[in-house]
């Protein structure tokens, strides 16, 4: 706030700058500008990197956004509709199925909402800063500026009408005046437009806060209705239990054996009974779909493409060489490592490295059947999928999975969701970041492929190394 008075009569002007950081009043700048000599020049600061800046800025944003989510609580109302809704549901596989689909890109959505909104907040807050160190080195000056004005204040011109002989001195004071009021308006107006600016980014910086906590209370409703399906689809499809943990422990047995990811395939679409036997399935499936004429081809493509894929398939519904350009990003986050980058130990990346935010859900990013599903040497907790046409799709990273190997999983269904922090593996070496990293690998053949050409326009751009 800014009140100048510059008095006709060029009587007492006082200026009062309040900007949060400090408080200059001329009744205290006065004696501190006419008793202390000048400081000599001290050498000036580099300039602030605006990048470190801006990434510290972020790191400070998000500390504050997960302590805002773990004070959001849905309340007992909201958590019984929730389950009232999926109480609503038809219990078939293919309906909660669909349901999850769908929750998952909902959740998605708002955790690309939330990241966007902590890089506006992030960016209104380093220029916000930038205004506060501005004002705050200007602070000397206004001091100066404030003391002169008092004295003149003090020591007002004569009235030229009242006492004729001191004409001279009226002359020689506006002169004086004539050159230095300009310099004091100029800095007063700039003095005004920063501080027009700061409050203006303070009330967008408010406004953003709000309409975040409502967004991050949405994702929280969205996560608890996964849980739920997901406990309602593990209802349906669950097998003996019995069969299944003898399953998962000779899944173990063979990750802890296997070398390579070549060698994990193939032991488990031969050793594991669900994997082999949904294999046979599905590469029978893609044999029918080869033995279709091209009339016969074209109707089901049509099909596929105007309404929803069958929900009881049991192969891709699209030839995996068919879907470049079309697969979205199983998480929400921002790319830091591509394919053929630098890994941090002399070698190119095998695949990309996607940086999230805590709890981030992983969906399939295409259909596919899932050869393995667990721990796996130095990759950490990993998901393969076989998406036909020779391909299979590698993501590791996750703290918890929600699929197991064996089962069919559609496109954007959820299968995990990424931990609090990154975890230590091989494919996150060098990593400037500790947020949870998400590695995406695609293998044709055996033989690594860069994914870029797969995914849409929207998701293949790379994003700055982010601290």
């Amino acid at each position: 706030m800014i009140l100048p008075a510059l008095a006709a009569g060029f009587g007492v002007a006082v200026i009062v700058v309040s900007a949060n950081t400090f408080t200059v009043q001329a009744q205290e700048a006065a004696p501190a500008a006419a008793q202390s000599a000048a400081p000599p020049p001290a050498a000036e600061p580099p300039p602030p990197d605006p990048a470190a800046e801006l990434a510290a800025k972020r790191d400070q944003t998000r500390a504050e956004l997960e302590t805002l989510s773990k004070s959001i609580n849905l309340s007992s109302d909201k958590v019984s509709e929730l389950q009232q809704s999926i109480a609503n549901l038809e219990k078939s596989t293919q309906s909660i199925r669909q349901a999850l689909i769908d929750s998952a890109a909902r959740r998605k959505g708002l955790e690309k909402q939330i990241l966007e909104s902590e890089k506006k907040l992030a960016d209104l807050g380093v220029r916000e800063d930038g205004i506060r160190r501005s004002l705050h080195e200007r602070r000397g000056l206004l001091a100066e500026v404030l003391a002169a004005l008092q004295r003149m204040g003090r020591n007002p011109p004569p009235a030229l009408l009242v006492t004729p002989d001191d004409a001279l001195a009226s002359v020689r004071s506006a002169i004086l005046l004539g050159a230095v009021v300009p310099g004091i308006r100029k800095e007063t107006d700039k003095l005004a437009a920063d501080l027009a600016s700061l409050a203006a980014l303070q009330t967008a910086s408010a406004a953003e806060k709000a309409g975040l906590t409502a967004t991050m209370t949405d994702s929280i409703e969205e996560e608890r209705r996964m849980d739920l399906l997901l406990a309602e689809n593990d209802k349906l499809s669950r097998s003996n239990a019995a069969d299944l943990q003898a399953e998962r422990k000779r899944s173990e047995e063979l990750a802890g054996k296997a070398t390579s990811l070549e060698g994990l395939v193939a032991s488990m679409e031969s050793e594991i009974a669900s994997v082999r036997d949904a294999a046979a399935a599905a590469r029978q499936a893609e044999e029918n779909r080869r033995l279709l004429t091209d009339e016969q081809r074209a109707q089901a493509k049509a099909l596929a493409e105007s309404g929803v894929p069958d929900k009881n398939r049991i192969a891709p519904a699209y030839p995996f060489g068919e879907l470049r350009a079309k697969l979205e990003l199983p998480v929400a986050g921002d790319i830091l490592r591509q394919f053929g980058d630098a890994d941090g130990t002399g070698h190119e990346a095998m695949g990309m490295t996607v940086a999230t935010n805590p709890e981030t859900v992983v969906t399939a990013p295409a259909d596919g059947l899932v050869v393995f599903a667990g721990a796996f040497r130095s990759y950490g907790q990993m998901i393969i999928l076989d998406a036909g046409d020779g391909y299979h799709l590698v993501l590791s990273g996750m703290d918890t999975i929600n699929t197991r190997q064996g089962k069919f999983v559609f496109s954007g269904e959820p299968l995990a969701v990424m931990g609090a922090k990154r975890v230590a593996s091989a494919t996150a070496l060098a990593l400037e970041t500790d947020r949870p990293t998400l590695y995406i690998e695609f293998r044709k053949d055996g033989k690594p492929v860069d994914s870029r050409p797969w995914w849409t326009a929207k998701d293949t751009g790379k994003a700055r190394n982010d601290s």
